[in-house]
Parts: C-alpha cells; sequence; structure tokens
C-alpha cells in the first residue's frame, strides 16, 4: 500500500528525514523530503508552497528544535519551530485537505509515573523543548482532525546527532565515561520509527480513522548507562577501544534542562492500530554503529 502513497516530509535533513528517505527507496516509495531552507515550517507560505509543488497524499512534519539544553536559553526559537511551525503545517493540511503524521516526544512527560506511559497519562513538560512540544501537539489537534501524533522517545541512528553517536565518539577520544543510571527509556532506532512513520502515513493516506496519538518506542527499556555499555562494546571491535562505563546519578551530571526520570513509553495502542512494532535496541545496537563507523572511519 505504501507503494502508491506520495509523501512529503517537512524536516527532510534531519537524523529522521534522512532516514525516511532511505526507507522510501527501499520500499519504492515516492517521498520529498525538504529541509528549513526549502520550507520555512514557520512561514505558512513556505509551506504552502511546497504542497502544492510535491502534491502528497500525506504530509509528515519532522521539523523541530530539539536541542534540549539549549532551548533554556533560546525559548522563542523553541517555541517557534515546535508549537508554531506545528500549527502552520496542520493549518496549511488542513487548507489542503492532506492528512498529517507529526513527530512528537516522551519529554511532554515529567517521569513521575512508575511504569510506562501511555496515551490517556497526562501530560506535564520539565523544561522549554517539553512545553514547545506539548504545545505544538495541541496546535496540531485544534488545527486538523485529519492528524496522527507519534510521541517517541530516545532516537538514535546514523544520521543526525545522537547520544549513540556521542558515545562512540567519547569512546575513541577518552580513557573513560561517566553515564547517568536513574533515567530509564525506550531507546528508539531511527530505521524502525521511519518504518512505523510510513506505515502510519499509508493508513492515514487511506482515509482511515485511526486518527490521534500514538506512542512508538522501542520495545526493550534500558537506562542510560546501559545502552552505553552495550555502544562501547559494540564499537570496541572496530576501534580496540573500550573504556570503562561508571555508571553515575543524575544529580552529579546536572544539565540546564531537567530529564524526565522515565521516559518509557507504551507502544501497544500503534502496535494494535497498525501492527508494527520496533526492535529492541540490544538487536539494533551493532547494526548502527557499523554504520556511523563507516560514516567516519577510525584513523588508522
Amino acid at each position: 500500500m505504501t507503494a502508491t502513497v506520495r509523501f512529503l516530509v517537512f524536516g527532510g535533513l534531519g537524523q529522521l528525514g534522512r532516514e525516511l528517505q532511505l526507507a522510501a527507496r527501499r520500499k519504492g516509495v515516492a517521498l520529498t523530503a525538504v529541509g528549513h531552507r526549502d520550507a520555512d515550517v514557520g512561514r505558512p507560505d513556505s509551506v504552502r508552497d511546497a504542497i502544492v509543488r510535491a502534491r502528497p497524499d500525506v504530509v509528515v512534519n519532522a521539523a523541530a528544535y530539539t536541542k534540549v539544553d539549549l532551548a533554556e536559553a533560546e525559548p522563542v526559537a523553541a517555541w517557534t519551530a515546535n508549537c508554531l511551525g506545528a500549527a502552520t503545517v496542520a493549518s496549511e493540511c488542513a487548507a489542503a485537505d492532506v492528512p498529517l503524521v507529526h513527530l512528537s516526544t516522551d519529554y511532554v512527560f515529567d517521569g513521575s509515573k512508575p511504569s510506562a506511559y501511555d496515551e490517556s497519562d497526562a501530560v506535564a513538560p520539565l523544561g522549554v523543548y517539553g512545553a514547545s512540544k506539548e504545545a505544538g501537539e495541541k496546535a496540531v489537534r485544534a488545527a486538523w482532525h485529519k492528524h496522527l501524533i507519534l510521541r517517541t522517545a530516545w532516537v538514535y541512528g546514523r544520521f543526525g546527532s545522537n547520544f549513540l553517536k556521542t558515545m562512540v565518539r567519547l569512546a575513541r577520544e577518552r580513557e573513560s565515561l561517566r553515564v547517568v543510571s536513574d533515567q530509564v527509556g525506550n531507546p528508539t532506532a531511527t530505521e524502525d520509527l521511519a518504518e512505523a512513520v510510513l506505515c502510519a502515513g499509508a493508513g492515514a493516506a487511506a482515509s482511515d480513522d485511526r486518527w490521534g496519538t500514538y506512542h512508538f518506542a522501542g520495545s526493550e527499556e534500558a537506562s542510560w548507562h546501559e545502552f552505553a555499555v552495550a555502544i562501547v562494546e559494540a564499537q570496541a571491535s572496530r576501534t580496540g577501544r573500550r573504556p570503562p562505563v561508571a555508571a553515575i546519578p543524575t544529580v552529579e551530571f546536572p544539565t540546564p534542562a531537567r530529564r524526565p526520570a522515565n521516559s518509557r513509553l507504551d507502544s501497544a495502542r500503534f502496535i494494535s492500530a497498525f501492527g508494527l512494532g520496533a526492535a529492541s535496541w540490544r538487536s539494533r545496537v551493532g547494526p548502527v554503529v557499523n554504520a556511523v563507523l563507516e560514516d567516519a572511519p577510525v584513523p588508522p
């Protein structure tokens, strides 16, 4: 079904956007990816022109301000991209009668729940980034009923900036690492997330009735420390580097923005609706690390 659907992706040059381009080529899906220079999601005319040119069956909004800590010092930039941008894309999709898949985040929650969050749980963002993304969700819901909001968490892959790539780099540069062990979540590979977006988008283009908010994240949980240990081990055979990774509490690694202690997302609703779940991060780490190292070969 996806092969007959035309996708337009805003934020097409980010880590998910680039993964979506790969997935679309593998599947023979028609996908147009536009970056900020091609289409500014804060400007209705720019978004409208991109939709007119691409003539999509479904729009994906992966454009976002994702610098969680810097957002505390740059709230206007975060809110412009994450709230105004979301509202603009949704409004233009409504005007063109094109379904929208909008990406959101676990940061809409405060992390106080003892178990995984589902879609019915109350939101309570801790910082500017989470608040701006939560406001973006509200804007999408208000502007256009033909939407699918996909919340995800701890995204990693070969493109862009993410925790896995940072750990691969630090494993080369440092003799030891310190990583927090009291924050838990579901590491989510961009490969799986791209598959979910294409699957959900195909459903949206078919004019079905599965509109609403869904969680989609990796099928196995971990702490940042557990994830880091696995990443370091995965790169060791290629680099010969295996620095020890010490587990530390969050209080020993202060950041400008507070992080949720619990970022676990329950993906059962998405799996039930679309028949697709994400792989365990343990099965994805090795291949992703290898891809990252192939993109940036180990120095001799």
